[in-house]
C-alpha cells in the first residue's frame, strides 16, 4: 500500500435536525431516515461531472509503485476477528462486538486501517426485512435442515448491514495463441460404431476490454459465496459518500491491491481461454500456446452490499449473505442427523415394499 500521510475518516454520525438522534440511511431511497421520530433527510445529489471525476478509475501500475496521491488514502477504526480474519469499522465508543461475518465474540484494543479510500459505494436496495423474507424462502428449499436453525429464522434474528469492500478492475488484452480444431467423425455401425475427433491445426488472436472485473478484498466470506451473488448491477453505484454508510458497518480490505490483481489476472485468463475456444471453433479444442499482452489496466475500490447473519448450532458458526441490491442468497447449513437417517430408513422400507408387493403380483 502506498506510504503517503493518511486522512482520518471521521464517524459516520448525522444529528437529525428534528430530535438530534443518529440518522442511517434508508434502503433503497437518497436520503437517510431517523429511527426515533421518523424524520427523513435527503442526501444532496452532485452533478455528474464531479460524479464522474470521483469514480473515475486509477492507474494500477502507478498505484503499485506507490504513487498515489495523498487525498486517496484514509485511516479508519477497526475490530479484527480473530476467527475470520474480518477488519469491521465501529463506533469510536464500541470496544467489543460479535463479528457480523461468523458469530465469534471479538474483543480488542482500538486497531487502525490504513487504506486506499472506496471511489464509489452501491446503496441498500433491500431493507433488513425484505433480506430475512429472502433467508426464510431460501431456508424453506433446504432439505434435513435441523429444526434450531428453522427456529433462528423465526426469532426474528437481527441482520447485520455490511458494505464489503471489492476491487474493480478494467483491462484492455489481446491474446495470440496456436492450437488444435477437432471435428468429429463416426467409424462403424450399431454396437461397434465410434466416435473419433479429426485435429486440425490452427492459430490466430483474440481481444477483449474488460471492465469492473469484481475481486472481493476480503477473506471474510468464501469466494464461491462472493460469486454465486453476482451479477451486481454496477450502473446504480453512487460516488462514495459517508451518508450512505450511516447506521451500517463497512468492512476494510484485507486482500491488497497486487494480490487482488493477481485473482483478477486469474480470472481473465479463464475467460480469455474461453474467447480462444470459441475462436478455434469445432467440436473440441486444444490450446497449445497462449500468449496475453495487456495495455490500460485500471481500478476502483468499491463498497457493495451485504445483510450477513451468522448462526451457532451444536458449537459451530454458520453463516448466511444476502445480496443487498438483488436478494440473492448463499449460506452454510447443518444437517439434521435424525432427518437424514429417518428418511433413508423410510426409502429402505418403501423398498421393501415395493419388492413385497412384486413378489405376491
Amino acid at each position: 500500500m502506498p506510504e503517503t500521510p493518511s486522512q482520518t475518516r471521521q464517524e459516520h454520525r448525522f444529528p437529525c435536525a428534528r430530535c438530534g438522534a443518529n440518522l442511517r440511511y434508508a434502503p433503497g431511497q437518497i436520503s437517510m431516515r431517523c429511527s426515533y421520530c421518523g424524520h427523513q433527510q435527503e442526501i444532496p445529489g452532485v452533478d455528474d461531472a464531479t460524479r464522474k471525476a470521483a469514480m473515475r478509475p486509477l492507474d494500477l501500475h502507478k498505484t503499485l509503485g506507490r504513487a498515489l496521491p495523498e487525498q486517496t488514502i484514509e485511516e479508519t477504526r477497526v475490530l479484527s476477528c480473530p476467527n475470520c480474519g474480518a477488519q469491521v469499522e465501529f463506533d469510536r465508543d464500541v470496544h467489543s462486538a460479535e463479528c457480523p461475518f461468523c458469530a465469534t465474540p471479538v474483543v480488542t484494543d482500538t486497531g487502525k486501517h490504513r487504506h486506499i479510500k472506496p471511489q464509489a459505494v452501491l446503496p441498500f436496495t433491500l431493507t433488513e426485512a425484505d433480506a430475512r423474507a429472502a433467508f426464510r424462502k431460501w431456508l424453506a428449499g433446504l432439505w434435513f435442515a435441523p429444526n434450531g436453525l428453522k427456529k433462528f429464522a423465526r426469532r426474528d434474528h437481527r441482520l447485520a448491514g455490511v458494505y464489503v469492500p471489492y476491487w474493480a478492475f478494467d483491462a484492455d488484452t489481446r491474446s495470440q495463441y496456436h492450437g488444435e480444431r477437432g471435428t468429429y467423425y463416426y467409424t462403424g455401425t450399431g454396437k461397434r460404431r465410434r466416435r473419433r475427433t479429426r485435429w486440425r491445426r490452427v492459430s490466430g488472436q483474440v481481444s477483449r476490454r474488460f471492465e469492473n472485473l469484481l475481486i472481493m478484498a476480503s477473506r471474510s466470506l468464501p469466494r464461491r459465496y462472493v460469486r454465486a451473488l453476482e451479477p451486481w448491477h454496477l450502473d446504480a453505484l453512487e460516488a462514495y459518500d459517508p451518508q450512505f454508510i450511516a447506521g451500517f458497518r463497512a468492512e476494510g480490505y484485507t486482500v491488497a491491491l497486487d494480490e487482488g490483481h493477481g485473482l483478477a489476472q486469474e480470472r481473465m485468463d479463464e475467460i480469455i481461454r474461453e474467447d480462444v475456444r470459441r475462436d478455434i471453433g469445432g467440436d473440441a479444442q486444444r490450446i497449445h500456446s497462449l500468449d496475453t499482452t495487456t495495455a490500460n489496466e485500471r481500478f476502483r475500490h468499491l463498497l457493495l452490499p451485504l445483510w450477513v447473519a451468522a448462526y451457532r448450532y451444536r458449537g459451530e458458526s454458520y453463516r448466511f449473505v444476502v445480496n443487498a441490491q438483488t436478494g440473492k442468497v448463499r449460506g452454510e447449513r447443518p444437517w439434521s442427523a435424525w432427518k437424514i437417517a429417518f428418511a433413508v430408513l423410510a426409502g429402505l422400507l418403501a423398498l421393501a415394499g415395493f419388492a413385497y408387493l412384486t413378489e405376491v403380483m
